[in-house]
């Protein structure tokens, strides 16, 4: 979320600029100019301050029962840049395969609009952290609900264009 949110509030222009600097592949662009330097930058820094604010939670024992990944036995730093890296690239890769498939910028790509960074998460993360797969299919079927749940609040809010 954090990409359009920070497109909003229109700081940092200067990396407002396309990351395929408005090269095309085979005609269509390759990633579109919606995906800015500055979305890139501000949503992996943000990946990783949510990984820290995680393993703060972790310390309540609530979240600890319910969390997937033990934050004190784990590198809290690798994780965070594996993960954040991971949900960016799965974010891109999707892009790319949108524009491959002539489909324009914000136009409906379920279930991939909604879990996009769960798969650049998982092909970034499982070699490291090999979670059992009905982790990562509890994330990924959550995700897509709850993508979509944020997404109607964000929109009705006016905080986002797209429904979905």
């Amino acid at each position: 979320m954090t990409p359009p949110l920070i497109a909003r509030t229109g700081f940092f222009k200067v990396l407002a600029r396309p990351i395929d600097f408005n090269k095309r592949f085979f005609g269509q662009p390759v990633l579109g100019n919606h995906k800015t330097w500055r979305g890139l930058i501000f949503g992996f820094f943000a990946g990783i301050i949510i990984v820290f604010i995680q393993r703060w939670l972790y310390e309540i024992s609530f979240f600890q029962k319910i969390s997937f990944l033990n934050y004190k036995s784990s590198d809290i730093f690798l994780f965070a840049i594996l993960i954040s890296f991971g949900a960016v690239f799965g974010d891109l890769f999707f892009a790319f395969i949108k524009r491959r498939l002539n489909l324009k910028p914000g136009a409906r790509f379920l279930p991939f609009d909604q879990t996009n960074y769960v798969i650049g998460a998982f092909i970034i993360l499982e070699p490291f952290l090999k979670l059992d797969l009905s982790v990562w299919l509890t994330i990924f079927i959550s995700t897509f609900f709850l993508h979509i749940i944020f997404n109607r609040l964000g929109y009705l809010l006016g905080l986002h264009r797209n429904k979905w």
